[in-house]
C-alpha cells in the first residue's frame, strides 16, 4: 500500500520534469504517461484519491498537448475515481464535505465541456446520463435533473435517447415531490406534537428545541429555515405556536378552522387534542 510520502515523492518527481530548464524543453507527454501509469499503480492499491489526482495531471499534459480525446479521458477517469471514493466514504459513514464529490462533478463537467468542442455530443450526454444516475443514487435529485436535462439537450439528434433522457427527469421530479410531501408531513406532525405534548424547557431534546426555534416570531427570516414548507402553512403553525405559548383559545380555535383544508385526518386529530388539552389541561407532560 502506497503511503503519502511514496505518493507525493513520486508525484513531485515526475512534476519536476515538468518544469522549463535552459535550452531544453520539458518532455509533456513522458510526464503525461508517467502520471498515468502511477495513477494504475495507485488504483490497483486502492489509493483512489491519489489516483484521481494523477489522472488530472495527466488530463492537464494533454491539455499542453493539444490532444483533446486524452485529455476528456483522463478528466473522465478522475471523475470516476473520486466519484468511487464519495461512493466508498458514504457507505463507511465518514464525515466529510462531499470534497471528493464535487470533485468528480468538476472532473466530469470539464470532460463533457471538452466533448463538446471536439463536436461528440453522443459522448458528452453519456456523461451526464453517467453523472446523473450517480447523483440519483445518492439521492441527490435536483442536481441529477440538471445533468439529465443536459443529457437531453445533447441528444436532439436522436430523440429516443432524447425522450429517455426526460423520462429519467421527470422521474427525479416525481421522486422529489414524494419525498418532500413526507418530509412536509413530518414537519407539521412533529410541531403539533410538541405543542400537545408541551415538554418543559429542562426536559426538551436540543432537536426539539431547535424545531420550535425555527417557528420564534423574533427569528429572523424564519421561513428559510423551512422553505419547504407552503409559505401559509409555515405561517399558520408559527401562529398556533404563538397561541399555545400564551395559551390564546380562541386564537387557536381560529387557526384550527384556517388549519383544516390543510392538514390530515391525523393532524387535525392533533391538533384538535392540543385545543382541548389547553381548555381543560391533564397537567400531563413529559
Amino acid at each position: 500500500m502506497a503511503t503519502d510520502g511514496d505518493f507525493l515523492l513520486r508525484y513531485k518527481a515526475v512534476s519536476n520534469k515538468l518544469k522549463k530548464r535552459f535550452l531544453r524543453k520539458p518532455n509533456v507527454a513522458e510526464a503525461s504517461e508517467q502520471f498515468g501509469q502511477l495513477a494504475k499503480e495507485l488504483k490497483q492499491q486502492d489509493c483512489l484519491q491519489y489516483a484521481g489526482f494523477c489522472n488530472l495531471a495527466m488530463a492537464r499534459c494533454e491539455q499542453t498537448l493539444f490532444n483533446a480525446p486524452g485529455e476528456a479521458m483522463a478528466l473522465t477517469e478522475a471523475a470516476r475515481l473520486f466519484l468511487q471514493e464519495e461512493k466508498e466514504a458514504q457507505r463507511l459513514r465518514c464525515p466529510g464535505f462531499e470534497e471528493h464529490l464535487q470533485a468528480a462533478i468538476n472532473c466530469f463537467s470539464f470532460a463533457i465541456k471538452v466533448y463538446i468542442e471536439l463536436n461528440q455530443p453522443v459522448m458528452a450526454a453519456s456523461l451526464c446520463l453517467e453523472l446523473g444516475n450517480a447523483l440519483k443514487d445518492m439521492n441527490k435529485l435536483g442536481e441529477a435533473m440538471v445533468y439529465f436535462q443536459r443529457a437531453a439537450e445533447l441528444q436532439t439528434q436522436v430523440p429516443i435517447e432524447c425522450l429517455l433522457s426526460l423520462g429519467y427527469v421527470a422521474s427525479c421530479k416525481i421522486l422529489a415531490g414524494a419525498f418532500l410531501d413526507v418530509i412536509v408531513k413530518c414537519e407539521v406532525s412533529r410541531v403539533l406534537l410538541l405543542m400537545l405534548l408541551q415538554p418543559p424547557p429542562q426536559k426538551l431534546l436540543p432537536e426539539h428545541a431547535q424545531t420550535l426555534e425555527k417557528y420564534d416570531w423574533e427569528s429572523f427570516d424564519s421561513h428559510s429555515h423551512v422553505n419547504y414548507l407552503p409559505e401559509e402553512v409555515f405561517l399558520l403553525l408559527q401562529s398556533v405556536v404563538m397561541a399555545c405559548q400564551e395559551n390564546d383559545v380562541e386564537s387557536l380555535k381560529v387557526l384550527q378552522v384556517e388549519l383544516w383544508p390543510l392538514l390530515t385526518a391525523e393532524q387535525n386529530h392533533l391538533l384538535h387534542l392540543v385545543l382541548q388539552e389547553m381548555i381543560s389541561p391533564s397537567g400531563q407532560g413529559i
